[in-house]
């Protein structure tokens, strides 16, 4: 007998969108305190999830993002987490 395996679910803090955990973006807030865009998904810290860069501006300009990562993030971190899903969005598009 095989045994299939269970397919994390996370929901988009953008949308409420449920899809697999590596389909989604993820933006983790260490244990420093520093807010960074995760790629691999395996930082330690506090994670909040977003499918696009349209459901992050959405997230940052509701305040979700920060309610999810339990902190404020700064204009900077914003700015830079959301070049980097545009380049990773990008990428996979190609």
């Amino acid at each position: 007998m095989t045994q299939e395996r269970n397919i994390r679910q996370r929901s988009c803090i953008g949308c409420g969108l449920h899809e697999a955990k590596d389909q989604l973006h993820r933006i983790v807030r260490d244990p420093r305190g520093s807010v960074s865009f995760d790629g691999t998904g395996r930082k330690a810290g506090r994670g909040a999830y977003v499918c696009s860069a349209a459901c992050l501006a959405k997230a940052g300009k509701t305040k979700k993002l920060d309610r999810a990562l339990r902190t404020r993030v700064s204009s900077e971190d914003f700015e830079r987490i959301a070049g980097e899903i545009a380049c990773v969005n990008d990428a996979t598009d190609r």
